[in-house]
């Protein structure tokens, strides 16, 4: 009697060892920490601090070499009134600026504010402190015109405006965008603007965002904000 509760005691203990070690494996390989690990090294990787901060001196030839591997023209952007797809012409530091600033999504979050109906929509910037965060961590920097490319400021033309600095060069502010509304297009700012691009589909909603209510200074009254930029082609 006496050895038969003496086995059952330490089969029991047995059994219990083994659950013990089985628990304690499978806390070593539980599958949902080794995905945490890896969105958070993802993270890491796609942190913009960990990335070079670009300069007036080094931008010409970070987007050189950006050019090369990253020929992309074709992009979607996402708003509450629809989408606009803009096609991007090879005016290469512009176009490359725009394709490395979608791939960092920068452009999200940022809005249209500066709307003026029967002649332009300007996007890029914003009011919200997230998005001078972005700007900070990519640097500090303008673009060169490239005025002698061919092209002009037709209705749907995409072009960058110039910095508001002191800027005699015409100077181009790399981070902000405007659409060319009116029907009749905006020759009178051919020669001081750079065109790199032009809407392919969606002037629908271009126009439903050229006729919302302003303030005094074009901003709209209510927030028109970009919510996405796809890169489609």
């Amino acid at each position: 009697m006496f050895q038969k509760i003496i086995f059952t005691f330490l089969s029991l203990l047995a059994l219990f060892s083994c659950k013990r070690v089985d628990d304690k494996s499978k806390t070593k390989i539980e599958p949902s920490e080794e995905l945490k690990v890896e969105i958070i090294n993802e993270e890491i990787i796609e942190d913009p601090k960990n990335d070079l901060k670009l300069t007036d001196e080094n931008i010409i030839e970070f987007l050189y070499e950006y050019e090369k591997n990253n020929k992309e023209n074709k992009v979607r952007i996402y708003t509450d009134f629809g989408q606009i797809e803009i096609l991007l012409y090879n005016p290469p530091y512009h176009r490359s600026n725009f394709i490395f600033l979608a791939k960092k999504k920068y452009f999200e979050g940022t809005q249209f504010y500066r709307v003026i109906n029967n002649f332009v929509i300007q996007a890029g910037n914003s009011d919200n402190i997230s998005v001078s965060k972005k700007r900070k961590n990519i640097g500090k920097y303008l673009l060169p015109n490239d005025f002698n490319k061919g092209h002009f400021h037709k209705r749907g033309a995409i072009s960058m405006p110039s910095s508001s600095l002191d800027n005699p060069y015409k100077m181009a502010s790399p981070f902000e965008f405007f659409i060319v509304q009116k029907k009749e297009g905006a020759n009178h700012l051919d020669g001081n603007y750079t065109v790199f691009g032009e809407v392919i589909k969606g002037m629908d909603t271009v126009d439903r965002i050229a006729s919302i209510p302003t303030d005094e200074i074009d901003w709209p009254i209510n927030n028109v904000y970009i919510n996405k930029v796809e890169i489609i082609d």
